[in-house]
């Protein structure tokens, strides 16, 4: 009896601690290094992908440029797998390559790539905007505010990180980060959506941007839902004090700002919108899957959500790349069906390899090709117009 008994409490244990595995996974704290197997993860709650109709007309008004930081094709490929085969980015038929390298590493930062996709020139890793003597150069989205249309950024980092920053400032240094947020509210940027309330108003200089904000007349909101009850732009939506939280944490932050993004975007002239998957990039420093799997599918869904809106528009160019890959990972193996990956990491940091343009909507044609990613800038600065 007492045998049985010993069995009976140790299987009872073992389904208590299966269990709570289970619920750990739901709640997804793969930042917080919960899991001792972080090469391998299976997709729970694997979603429906949209299936769109490209356009057939030529005209461009309004472009969104969508950027997983730390995206390569290899978090791509293993994403797939984890959603049993399917991803909204397999709604994009003309799919190009551009290379990644800086100015003066062949292994880029953020910094660097995110200037080289902004402004169509190359720099020193760190710097924003600027050319490597320090000579400021034009974003894209600079150059559609200067052609009459709006302008707006929706992250999951804060808004002044490197990526967001080199749209809307330009600095020697991505350290400037106090700079980077004055240049960002004195830009003219019509949507900002992301974190980083520290450097808005607990700064060391002792100002209050937000107040700056406030009296140029944009609406400043910290929550989602305070967001979503905006009804006009110009606003500023800062939701963490930092960057936001985790994916699954932070729930659909992301697709809900640039649902908000769009309505409020939306124009006569037109827009320019950048959408940034901020946090893959974490997942592969940390060489989590887990971490890295969930903050793809938030942005694939968000992908998924960018095409139905701009089906309906039919003069939308929508462009989808990485800066950079992150973490050498090699998926090694898995099944579609069960929905699982075992995966290997090189690095912590980022690596070299060329990644994947993905484009849709009127001249998405002119994005097939083998380029650098300067030109990948030049191409969409040649249809704002």
């Amino acid at each position: 009896m007492k045998r049985t008994l010993i069995s009976a409490t140790l299987l009872l244990g073992s389904a208590i601690m299966a269990f709570s595995q289970v619920a750990d996974r739901d709640r997804s704290k793969y930042a917080v290094n919960n899991f001792a197997e972080d090469d391998k993860y299976t997709m729970l709650n694997p979603y429906e992908t949209v299936s769109v109709q490209e356009p057939k007309g030529k005209k461009v008004k309004n472009i969104i440029f969508m950027i997983g930081d730390g995206m390569g094709l290899e978090q791509i490929s293993a994403a797939w797998v984890c959603n049993g085969g399917k991803l909204n980015l397999d709604n994009f038929t003309n799919v190009g390559i551009q290379r990644t390298y800086s100015a003066n590493k062949l292994v880029t930062d953020s910094a660097a790539a995110g200037t080289a996709l902004a402004t169509g020139h190359k720099t020193d890793n760190g710097m924003i905007s600027m050319t490597p003597d320090t000579v400021a150069v034009k974003s894209l989205a600079e150059e559609a505010m200067e052609k009459g249309k709006r302008a707006g950024a929706a992250v999951t980092c804060r808004v002044n990180d490197a990526t967001p920053a080199v749209f809307f400032s330009h600095t020697a240094t991505r350290k400037n980060q106090e700079d980077i947020v004055e240049q960002m509210a004195n830009s003219g940027v019509y949507f900002l959506s992301g974190g980083g309330t520290k450097f808005w108003r607990d700064r060391e200089d002792g100002k209050d941007i937000t107040e700056v904000v406030k009296a140029k007349g944009y609406s400043y909101v910290e929550t989602k839902e305070d967001l979503m009850a905006v009804q006009n732009g110009p606003v500023v939506a800062l939701m963490d004090s930092y960057e936001l939280k985790p994916s699954l944490d932070r729930g659909d932050i992301l697709p809900a700002s640039v649902s908000k993004a769009l309505e409020l975007l939306d124009n006569r002239k037109g827009f320019f919108l950048m959408v940034e998957g901020s946090m893959i990039d974490d997942g592969g420093h940390d060489n989590k899957a887990g971490h890295t799997m969930e903050e793809i599918f938030d942005f694939d869904k968000t992908v998924g959500l960018v095409l139905e809106w701009a089906a309906k528009d039919g003069e939308t160019l929508v462009i989808v790349t990485g800066d950079h890959a992150t973490g050498g990972m090699t998926l090694l193996s898995g099944d579609i069906g069960d929905k699982r990956i075992r995966v290997n990491f090189s690095t912590t940091g980022h690596n070299g390899i060329a990644l994947p343009v993905f484009a849709w909507g009127p001249h998405s044609e002119d994005f097939v090709g083998i380029y650098e990613n300067t030109e990948l800038s030049d191409r969409i600065r040649a249809l704002i117009r």
